[in-house]
């Protein structure tokens, strides 16, 4: 059986987009972002089994539905493109038959698209394009090709140099708008990640702005306050007010040590610094429990002289220490407080020896539960007990916020550490807080 070679070449001068826009229905429109899309699974399957059907079907319109020569190279074709995006060259290949023999348009044009979008070679692409337009242009058989029609051969000729030239230029676009989004893509996370360099900037000129109003408003009043009481030191003649004038004097240079360290904190750039100034120790508790003028019983198995604790760790059981006595001096004025400071494992060895005494079920459950608390920390253990207020003190009225036992909290969070505080059966209150021996973290905490 022989066909003609020129019907069905020019009679769909117009169909080299067609095969084109069934492979780039898998890239989604930016008109269609805010409608419904299908899932990505059948997205990938239709991407992949459309153009086959629109092959096959192709074959079947031009051979018709008797098994042939024309009909057998058409329909391999047809199947060879459910491979093509993993041998996109081989593919396209075993397409040229198809429209050299079988006068099929689809299969070869989307092997040679598939080419351009995964290959974008130019040897490669212009080999391609010469091999489809060869087998394009050259009938089959080869004899029945007349050299004197050179107006047929010139139209047939134009329509093979269109049918693959289009593929390509259709599958080198499609490659290029994906690369477009995808710098697009890196260039909103590079301004997403300006955007936060320039946020952490202005936080560091703000918090440089606050330490210099801070260091200014509350660095002048304290040294107010320091100056009036070395005047009353000097002055005074009654010892107990020298004494108090020395203490109020000692206290505001203590205040502003900190406040200077404070406000170096505030002027760092970063969170990760050396310390300004030399930080409070568990040593430096019996020295901040005689100036907080409040009824202190200070008990320790000497773990403020013991070293081998973290750094952090003393930093914030002292802090503990300083805003406990501070909510006594502000919630319970004239209270009796009770500071300990010891060892878990000290702690855990009190409490069973609290517990012998006790029947012998209950002696093993509180053993066992001090035990597993203590086996949880291993470290540093801070309590802070106080009685009921006196009912004949005077409240001193000094402000407060709310947020110190939180922050306590934090702190110890912060550190592995675990932070109790609430009222006592008593009538009083307890903070207690477990530390252990490694924190997590060793920082500023």
């Amino acid at each position: 059986m022989t066909v003609s070679p020129l019907p069905p070449r020019s009679s769909s001068p117009g169909t080299p987009g067609a095969p084109a826009s069934s492979p780039s229905a898998s890239s989604p429109s930016p008109l269609s972002a805010g409608r419904w899309r299908p899932p990505r699974r059948v997205m990938r399957w239709g991407s992949l089994i459309v153009p086959v059907l629109l092959a096959v079907a192709d074959a079947l319109l031009v051979n018709g539905v008797t098994f042939g020569l024309e009909l057998n190279v058409s329909l391999a074709a047809a199947a060879a493109l459910l491979v093509r995006r993993r041998l996109p060259a081989l593919v396209f290949l075993i397409t040229l038959p198809g429209i050299l023999i079988g006068y099929v348009w689809f299969a070869p044009m989307i092997a040679l698209y598939t080419v351009a979008l995964l290959r974008p070679n130019r040897r490669l692409l212009g080999i391609s394009a010469l091999l489809l337009a060869a087998a394009h242009f050259i009938p089959w058989p080869v004899s029945d090709f007349e050299p004197t029609a050179y107006r047929e051969n010139t139209l047939t000729l134009i329509d093979a140099c269109v049918t693959s030239v289009g593929p390509i230029a259709l599958g080198l676009l499609v490659r290029t708008r994906g690369e477009l989004a995808a710098r697009i893509k890196d260039l909103t996370r590079s301004r997403r990640h300006a955007d936060e360099l320039i946020a952490e900037q202005v936080l560091s000129t703000e918090r440089a702005r606050l330490a210099r109003e801070m260091h200014d408003v509350v660095a002048h009043q304290v040294s107010l306050i320091s100056l009036q009481a070395g005047a009353v030191q000097i002055s005074a003649e009654d010892a107990k007010a020298r004494e108090g004038a020395r203490t109020i004097r000692e206290l505001s240079v203590r205040t502003l040590d900190e406040l200077r360290h404070m406000v170096g904190i505030l002027r760092a750039a970063g969170g990760d610094h050396e310390e300004l100034t030399p930080q409070p120790r568990l040593a430096d508790l019996p020295r901040l429990i005689e100036l907080s003028a409040l009824n202190v019983s200070f008990e320790t198995d000497d773990a403020t002289r013991r070293p081998g604790h973290p750094e952090a760790v003393e930093r914030a059981a002292f802090r503990i220490v300083q805003e406990a006595l501070t909510n006594v001096r502000k919630h319970a004025p004239g209270a009796r407080v009770t500071v300990r400071v010891n060892d878990a494992e000290a702690a855990d060895g009190a409490a069973r020896t609290a517990a012998k005494g006790a029947a012998p079920s209950a002696a093993e459950g509180a053993a066992q539960g001090a035990a597993e608390k203590a086996e949880e920390t291993r470290g540093l253990r801070v309590e802070v007990r106080n009685g009921p207020p006196d009912a004949s003190a005077v409240a001193p009225g000094l402000p407060g916020g709310g947020h110190g036992l939180v922050g306590l909290r934090e702190r110890a969070q912060l550190l592995g550490g675990t932070l109790e505080a609430g009222p006592t059966e008593e009538g009083g209150f307890v903070v207690r807080a477990d530390f252990p021996k490694t924190p997590r973290v060793t920082g500023t905490a």
